[in-house]
């Protein structure tokens, strides 16, 4: 194997560690939406309140998911492969 080869390799796989992070901001999407639901359900009085805290919950977990994406694209197109 070529060494920009095995470069490459190491930046696609980088890359894919870097958007593991994505699996916890969707699990956590997941379970705040669940927990809203849930709430809403249980006191619909409450539903203004709840929705607007799920909301922001849900930006936080997304930025999270964004920042895994940002650092992967970084790997892949902002780091130059070295010519031997």
């Amino acid at each position: 194997m070529e060494i920009s080869a095995a470069y490459i390799l190491g930046k696609l796989i980088g890359a894919g560690l870097a958007m593991i992070g994505a699996i916890g901001a969707g699990a956590g999407i997941g379970i705040v939406a669940s927990g809203a639901v849930q709430a809403m359900g249980r006191n619909p009085d409450a539903t203004g309140t709840v929705q607007t805290n799920m909301i922001l919950g849900i930006a936080f977990a997304e930025a999270v998911a964004i920042y895994c994406l940002v650092v992967a694209l970084l790997i892949l197109f902002a780091i130059p492969v070295p010519v031997v």
